[in-house]
């Protein structure tokens, strides 16, 4: 009996590699953009609150938010930024799913994600108050604005941790979306 397993008689490792390889065939292409964004997600899960190159986009959006819900209240100008953050996302979200395009899909879910986590920091700040401002001291903190006006101001942690959780479920979903059929 020879000692290579791909010269055995049954030739049971040759034809487990032709099913691989049909699959891949059949399905591999689905998977290259969650092999793509894997790394980039646990990163992103790995250094919550370190500022990145999105941030910067990110902010622009927040503060647009800030401009567009202020017709609605002070409350929904402080909300504004963060409904904004999550808001044009979504939109996108469901334009690619609605088009079946799912790499525009998982970008888009990236992003949300992404910003769930700059949420999940900024929400949990609200009490301690050391993240850096645009415009400085003089300006208000948007959670602590918020939770306070609703009188949740103690729950700071329990919902910046929620925004993070939300954030890893969005993660895992774009991951996970070649599974959809």
């Amino acid at each position: 009996m020879p000692s290579n397993p791909i010269q055995t008689p049954d030739r049971a490792p040759v034809r487990w590699w032709r099913g691989v390889q049909r699959w891949y065939a059949d399905h591999g292409d689905a998977w290259l953009g969650s092999l793509f964004f894997l790394p980039i997600c646990l990163y992103f899960a790995l250094t919550r609150g370190e500022y990145t190159f999105m941030d910067s986009a990110d902010l622009v959006i927040h503060e647009a938010g800030h401009f567009f819900f202020r017709f609605f209240g002070t409350f929904m100008m402080f909300a504004g930024g963060t409904i904004m953050q999550v808001l044009l996302p979504c939109t996108l979200v469901w334009h690619f799913l609605r088009h079946d395009y799912r790499l525009g899909v998982q970008v888009s879910a990236f992003w949300l994600g992404h910003n769930f986590i700059n949420i999940s920091v900024y929400a949990a700040d609200a009490r301690s108050r050391v993240l850096p401002l645009l415009g400085g001291d003089n300006v208000g903190h948007d959670w602590w604005n918020m939770l306070g006006m609703l009188g949740l101001l103690e729950w700071d942690q329990f919902i910046g941790g929620s925004f993070f959780v939300l954030a890893m479920l969005v993660f895992a979903g774009l991951l996970l979306l070649p599974l959809r059929v």
